[in-house]
């Protein structure tokens, strides 16, 4: 039984690309890149899809950041009520 190929993400970019630029046709791609031209529709819907994800992660940064910041804030608070307990037990104890 024959092996599947493995192709490299660097290659699938690459067929992915070639095939939005519409100079060739699919069929000419994959004679070109001896792959099926399945493959390659596949591939530039995936390169489509994932498209959007790249613009998207500026904005999931500054929602980390903004996260993170809001945490910091809350474990400052947080120390400051943990000694404030801490002088008031003393006062008891």
């Amino acid at each position: 039984m024959a092996k599947r190929k493995q192709h490299s993400p660097q290659f699938k970019a690459k067929v992915a690309l070639e095939a939005l630029k519409g100079i060739e046709t699919t069929q000419q791609l994959a004679a070109r890149f001896d792959i099926h031209p399945t493959q390659i529709s596949h591939w530039k819907r995936q390169l489509l899809d994932g498209a959007a994800a790249l613009f998207a992660n500026g904005k999931q940064k500054g929602n980390a950041e903004d996260h993170e910041a809001e945490l910091f804030e809350q474990i400052g608070r947080l120390k400051m009520e943990n000694e404030y307990l801490k002088k008031k037990a003393k006062r008891i104890g």
